[in-house]
C-alpha cells in the first residue's frame, strides 16, 4: 500500500523516546534527592547528638553535684585536666609561669592569689607585694566596663615584675581548682569586683554576677583547699548608704544601702560571715573610700575631670537636692595599699580543714579613708591649678542614682590593728596623677612648674 502525501504535507514527530528520557531523568533526580536527604539527616543527627553530648559533659564538669570525699576529689581530677586542655595552650609552660609568679623570694614570704590584678587597686598592691618579695599571682578577665587598653597596659607593667596575671573569671570553678592544685597560696588579696554605683542601673545582673556569685565561688575553691588561705576583700564605704553618723565608723549601720553595688558589697559581708562561721576561714574586709591617684579608673569624676578639662568640656559639679556641696573622703592610692598590706600581715591563718571547721577564726570589717573629706568644688579648682585651664563647670543637683552626698572615715580601728595612717593630702595626690595622665595618654603638660614638687625623692607606682 503506497500513501500519498499532500503538497507540503509532514508527519507528526515521534515523541515517545523523548518523553521516557524525561521520565526516566526525572526518576533519577529523585532518587539522588532522596538519597541526598537521606544523608544530610543522618549527619544532622550525628552532630546533634555530639553537640549534646558535649554540652551535656561540659555542664557535669562544670556544675557538679555538691558532694563530699572520693566524689568530689573525682571531679575535682576531671576539671584538672579540663583545665589542662583550656588554659595557657602548652601546659606545662602554663603550670611553670603560675608557680613562678606566685613564688615569694623572701624568707617567710607569702603566697598571695590577688583577683582584680589588672585593675586599679589590685595592679598596685600586686607591685608593692612583690616588690618586697612576696609571691604574687594575678587573676583578672579584662571586662570592658571602662577601657580595656588600660587594663592590659597595667599587665605589661606587671609583667616587666615578674608577676603573671591568668586571664579568668571569678565564676570559672574549674580554673581557679587548678590553680590551688598548682599552688598552695597562703593568701588571697580579693580584689575583683563589678565597681561603679551609678552602672547599676543600667546593668544591675553584672554586680550580683561578679560581687555576690563570683565571691561565692572563691571562697567555695577557699574553704576546700589544704591548706585554707587568709583572705583579705575589698567592701566598701558605700555600705554606709543613707547613714547620716560622721565620721563614719565600722560600728555605724550598714542596712540602708542607697544603691545596688552598696547592697552587693554588705551582701559580701554578711557572706564572709557566713564562712567564716561554718567552715572557719579567716576573713577581713577593707572598706575603701573613694581611691585616687596615677593608673585610676576612667569612670572615677577625679579622672573624666582631668580628661574633659584638657579637651575643653563642661563638666557637671553636683550639689545636694538642698544645694550643699558635695564632698568625698579622697584617699591616694599608696596610702590604699599600705592599708592592704597591712590587713594582709595581721591576717590570722584560716582554721577548717577538709571544708570543715576546727577553731574559732578571725573576722574583720576595716575603714581605709583619708579622713579628710573634700568637697568637689575644691577638686575641680586643684584641677584648674594644676592644669593650668579653667574648667567650664555647670553646677547640677545630684540624681537620685545611688550617689551619697557626703563620706568621711574613722580609721582609728586600722590604725589601732595595723598601724594605717593616710599621709596624701588631695593636693599632694592630684599632682601625682595629673604628672602620670599628661604622660600616659601622651599630652603636652600644661601643669604648672611652679606647682611640681622636686621629684628626685618621689616615686610613682
Amino acid at each position: 500500500m503506497q500513501y500519498h502525501m499532500g503538497g507540503g504535507g509532514a508527519s507528526p514527530p515521534d515523541t515517545s523516546k523523548t518523553t521516557k528520557l524525561e521520565r526516566y531523568n526525572s526518576y533519577i533526580r529523585r532518587v539522588n534527592s532522596t538519597k541526598l536527604l537521606q544523608a544530610s539527616s543522618k549527619l544532622l543527627f550525628r552532630v546533634t547528638l555530639l553537640v549534646a553530648l558535649v554540652l551535656i559533659f561540659f555542664f557535669t564538669v562544670n556544675y557538679p553535684p555538691l558532694s563530699g570525699g572520693a566524689d568530689r576529689h573525682r571531679i575535682h581530677s576531671t576539671n584538672n585536666f579540663l583545665s589542662s586542655a583550656f588554659y595557657g595552650g602548652s601546659t606545662a609552660a602554663w603550670e611553670k609561669q603560675v608557680r613562678h609568679s606566685a613564688t615569694p623570694r623572701r624568707a617567710n614570704g607569702f603566697s598571695v592569689l590577688v583577683t582584680g590584678a589588672g585593675g586599679f587597686v589590685g595592679s598596685h598592691c600586686s607591685l608593692a607585694l612583690k616588690k618586697r618579695g612576696d609571691g604574687v599571682l594575678g587573676l583578672d578577665n579584662f571586662n570592658s566596663y571602662y577601657d580595656p587598653a588600660l587594663k592590659r597596659s597595667r599587665q605589661d607593667l606587671l609583667t616587666k615584675h615578674q608577676i603573671f596575671i591568668v586571664e579568668g573569671d571569678l565564676n570559672d570553678a574549674v580554673l581557679l581548682n587548678k590553680l590551688f592544685d598548682i599552688v598552695p597560696f597562703s593568701h588571697i588579696l580579693h580584689l575583683a569586683a563589678q565597681a561603679g554605683v551609678r552602672y547599676a542601673m543600667q546593668n544591675p545582673l553584672s554586680y550580683v554576677n561578679s560581687n555576690i556569685a563570683g565571691f561565692v565561688n572563691l571562697l567555695e575553691v577557699a574553704k576546700a583547699a589544704d591548706p585554707q588561705p587568709a583572705i583579705v576583700w575589698a567592701s566598701s564605704s558605700s555600705v554606709y548608704g543613707l547613714n547620716t553618723q560622721v565620721p563614719f565608723s565600722e560600728n555605724h549601720r550598714t542596712d540602708q544601702p542607697a544603691s545596688l553595688y552598696a547592697a552587693t558589697k554588705k551582701a559580701g559581708e554578711e557572706i564572709a560571715h557566713t564562712y567564716n562561721h561554718i567552715y572557719g576561714l579567716s576573713l577581713t574586709g577593707l572598706r575603701f573610700f573613694t581611691v585616687y591617684g596615677p593608673w585610676g579608673r576612667p569612670d572615677m569624676a577625679y579622672f573624666f575631670f582631668t580628661k574633659d578639662i584638657l579637651h575643653g568640656k563642661g563638666i557637671n559639679v553636683y550639689v545636694t537636692q538642698d544645694e550643699k556641696e558635695v564632698a568625698r573622703d579622697f584617699t591616694y592610692i599608696d596610702d590604699i595599699v599600705k592599708g592592704c598590706v597591712g590587713a594582709l600581715d595581721t591576717a590570722e591563718k584560716s582554721t577548717g580543714k577538709g571544708g570543715k571547721k576546727r577553731a574559732p577564726a578571725q573576722l574583720r570589717v576595716y575603714n581605709l579613708g583619708n579622713t579628710a573629706p573634700v568637697t568637689v568644688g575644691k577638686l575641680v579648682g586643684i584641677l584648674e591649678s594644676l592644669l593650668g585651664t579653667k574648667a567650664k563647670k555647670r553646677v547640677v543637683k545630684m540624681p537620685r542614682n545611688g550617689d551619697v552626698p557626703y563620706t568621711h572615715a574613722n580609721v582609728s580601728l586600722a590604725y589601732k590593728d595595723f598601724g594605717y595612717k593616710p599621709t596624701t593630702d588631695l593636693a599632694t595626690g592630684l599632682r601625682k596623677f595629673v604628672k602620670w595622665y599628661v604622660s600616659y595618654y601622651g599630652i603636652e603638660s600644661r601643669v604648672k612648674k611652679e606647682n611640681e614638687p622636686n621629684t628626685n625623692n618621689h616615686t610613682d607606682d
